[in-house]
């Protein structure tokens, strides 16, 4: 339902993407969201409202965000609050931000698989917790103008989607 109303909102296409989620699911040892791979697979990764970058699990490296999840563990990445999540334990997955520094993860837990609370973390550095699904939580930063402190509707923004090639200072 929510995937439907993002593609209304929005007047896209959907492409109908092919994804290997098993083997997305393989690396990360946990399934992600139902929800999502429908949305990526309707959108693929880029840009919404000219200022939601939506993540996916392949393209270019900058919509990447196996590519940013690999580098983040790499690098040995956490913040004060959260782990990046690491195969096996609890942690974080980063699926989207926007152009104001704001991130929008899943809370993945490996020892209670298929469930992924939606976590934010804006500019304060402060995560907070929704417990819909990835498509509702875009749905609304995007539609609901009383989406606060994350909605986008207030600005007046074009609610549509650009195919990702690269974010702006990459």
């Amino acid at each position: 339902m929510w995937v439907q109303w993002l593609i209304d909102l929005t007047g896209w296409e959907p492409l109908g993407l092919s994804v290997n989620w098993e083997t997305v699911e393989g690396e990360l040892q946990v399934p992600l969201p139902a929800d999502y791979k429908e949305l990526f697979e309707a959108f693929g990764g880029g840009t919404f409202s000219e200022s939601v970058y939506f993540f996916g699990p392949s393209g270019p490296h900058a919509f990447d965000f196996l590519a940013q999840w690999r580098a983040s563990l790499a690098a040995g990445g956490s913040d004060d609050v959260q782990p990046i999540y690491s195969p096996g334990e609890k942690g974080v997955v980063v699926w989207a931000a926007t152009e104001w520094a704001d991130e929008y993860a899943w809370l993945v837990d490996a020892q209670n698989p298929g469930v992924c609370s939606v976590l934010v973390r804006g500019d304060v550095g402060e995560w907070r917790t929704y417990d819909m699904s990835t498509s509702e939580f875009l749905y609304r930063v995007l539609a609901d103008e009383e989406f606060k402190p994350f909605g986008i509707a207030h600005h007046n923004l074009d609610p549509e989607f650009e195919p990702g090639r690269s974010l702006p200072g990459s």
